[in-house]
């Protein structure tokens, strides 16, 4: 999922050489990007920079992410996630099989790369063009959580209940991790995951009073 890990992927099925070579290419593209961002920021990095320390052509950069926002919020996540979901037990209530998914998500990116999980939520709310662009993309993720969730509770994935479900849940993760970007990434994130599920399953609880 965008913004919440820049996990290796491992495919369920070995990848031919093509599709090796592909992805190959796309991590060194990102990792260059991220290398260069991190040493001379995010507006003086242009894509023929990245090029260069990619070793490939400005051309193929733009082949393979038609923004240079999507260099950094782009990853090979949801189709592992989407499996992830299905593959949970079927009795198991929604909100909980997305708390262990997303909480596993979390873990394994951050054991696997915590600078790029940091540096991504830093430039989501440190960049503009970035938090529009991860706001835009996030719909793909949304529309795969309403395939999952309308098959998971027998509903249409274009019922209200089901959209408005999944685009809450893209919302309120997306604040989660604005939040730990903005608080110096000191909470532990898989905790504000925890948190996020909690609001999104029971509101505030007793404890608030509303206006």
């Amino acid at each position: 999922m965008r913004a919440m890990t820049a996990a290796r992927i491992t495919p369920s099925a070995p990848l031919g050489l093509r599709e090796r070579k592909k992805l190959k290419t796309r991590i060194a593209i990102r990792e260059a990007t991220y290398r260069l961002i991190e040493e001379q920021g995010y507006d003086a990095t242009t894509v023929e920079q990245i090029a260069e320390a990619a070793e490939v052509s400005a051309s193929t950069v733009f082949r393979y992410f038609p923004t240079k926002e999507d260099i950094v919020l782009t990853d090979e996540y949801d189709p592992l996630l989407e499996d992830e979901l299905r593959a949970r037990p079927a009795g198991e209530p929604i909100v909980e099989s997305l708390r262990y998914v997303l909480r596993s998500a979390v873990g394994l990116g951050f054991r696997e790369s915590p600078e790029e999980v940091r540096l991504r939520t830093r430039l989501m709310v440190e960049v503009p063009a970035v938090r529009s662009r991860m706001l835009e993309s996030m719909s793909v993720t949304g529309r795969m959580l309403c395939r999952v969730i309308a098959d998971r509770t027998g509903r249409d994935p274009g019922d209200l209940e089901v959209r408005v479900f999944a685009m809450g849940l893209i919302g309120a993760l997306t604040e989660a991790m604005a939040y730990w970007a903005e608080q110096g990434h000191e909470d532990d994130l898989g905790e504000l995951v925890n948190r996020t599920m909690d609001t999104l399953a029971t509101g505030f609880g007793t404890g608030v009073s509303g206006a």
